[in-house]
């Protein structure tokens, strides 16, 4: 028997669809959603499917396989993403990147760190590190490090427009982020939103990327930072992901995951190195 949920936005989705329309999702970005999520897809799919006229969810998906116009994909996979975060999220990442991966480095001569942000919604992670590295410049003003070049990536092209301008409303400047570091790291705008200033964007070029595609040209890092977005993984592309993670790791590099995330069956690519409190995993 097929159960139909009807949406109060104008369209229903079946079981059959609603399992079509997941094998999609999983297949083009590896998001994996319970089957209780239906709810959400309703919620956030509901203006598109009123702008593109379709009747049911599998019309959709038929479109998304197909020869969909341009954009439709991008549109789905954005709607349907996740992008909430904040300022020095998890704080002991960070405070194990400014007081042991900073100065391991500098110690041997390191003069540039280069740096992956994957999955970096709308900034906060690639600017939060930014921040860090210039406190422990101040802090050590002899340090050979000079600077980063940091790479921060999402599937989200919208939420990467966000992230390259840099600009937030207040609450968002709020959530985990000092008065101090505010000060001397923003320029309040006058329409009341905050914006980051100049230098602190210079370092990070912002790209698209899809976790689940290629890659090799995304060249070789000292330091990957991919937290808080493997939850949405299924365990075999959860794998795929990280071993792929490795390859692009220098010699010794280091990965963060998230809290909630840890490692299974890698123990031959990685050693997880306790830091107390924060655990991060050393490429071998």
């Amino acid at each position: 028997m097929s159960l139909t949920a009807t949406s109060s936005q104008g369209f229903t989705i079946t079981d059959e669809d609603f399992k079509l329309f997941c094998q999609f999702l999983e297949e083009g970005c590896g998001i994996v959603l319970a089957s209780h999520k239906q709810y959400l897809v309703q919620s956030r799919l509901s203006k598109i499917m009123a702008e593109t006229s379709c009747g049911s969810l599998r019309e959709l998906v038929m479109r998304l396989k197909g020869h969909a116009e341009f954009g439709l994909k991008e549109r789905v996979i954005d709607a349907m993403t996740t992008n909430e975060t904040l300022w020095f999220r998890d704080i002991h990442p960070f405070q194990i990147f400014q007081s042991q991966i900073l100065p391991e480095h500098a110690s041997k001569g390191v003069t540039r760190l280069r740096i992956w942000s994957a999955a970096c919604s709308s900034g906060q992670e690639p600017y939060s590190l930014n921040m860090v590295f210039d406190e422990y410049k101040k802090a050590n003003p002899g340090s050979s490090l000079a600077g980063l070049d940091i790479v921060a990536t999402d599937i989200s092209s919208e939420i990467l427009a966000q992230a390259k301008s840099g600009t937030y409303e207040p609450l968002a400047i709020g959530r985990g982020l000092s008065p101090e570091r505010q000060a001397a790291y923003f320029d309040e705008l006058p329409d009341g939103r905050w914006q980051i200033k100049r230098e602190m964007k210079a370092n990070i070029n912002f790209q698209s990327f899809n976790l689940m595609g290629s890659f090799q040209a995304m060249g070789q890092f000292d330091v990957i930072f991919c937290r808080n977005v493997l939850i949405y993984f299924s365990a075999d592309k959860k794998r795929e992901i990280i071993t792929k993670l490795h390859k692009q790791l220098k010699p010794n590099g280091y990965l963060f995951l998230g809290a909630s995330e840890s490692m299974s069956g890698l123990g031959d690519l990685f050693e997880m190195v306790h830091c107390r409190p924060g655990i991060l995993y050393k490429a071998i």
